[in-house]
């Protein structure tokens, strides 16, 4: 069994940063790509980066220069550092680990960005 434990969202004023983690522990022998999700009130759950093993990244066009993801193979964690924050890039952020044919995803964490 693979858990995901996300950290990091809060407040923060548009404008602002905000950094974000998430680390895989468990039954672990490779993970592919790790990213980053996530789901506004009211709207399906969208894509916003994700980051293969091998270190090459996408990102959704709405996040494309401001949002850096990374990861640290060695720790199964990944990670998305947030600038220029927006008002529209409020939502809960949930992480993605690909481990085989299966996605394991987290709880979850609360981003809110005020205007």
């Amino acid at each position: 069994q693979v858990q995901l434990v996300e950290s990091g969202g809060g407040l923060v004023q548009a404008g602002g940063s905000l950094s974000l983690s998430c680390a895989a522990s468990g039954r672990i022998l490779f993970i592919n790509a790790m990213g980053w999700y996530r789901q506004a009130p009211g709207k399906q759950r969208e894509f916003v980066a994700k980051i293969t093993q091998a270190g090459t990244t996408t990102y959704a066009d709405s996040v494309k220069g401001r949002f850096t993801i990374s990861r640290d193979n060695a720790k199964n964690t990944v990670y998305l550092q947030m600038n220029s924050l927006k008002a529209e890039d409020t939502a809960v952020y949930y992480c993605g680990a690909d481990i085989g044919s299966i996605r394991n995803w987290g709880q979850g964490t609360q981003v809110t960005v005020s205007s």
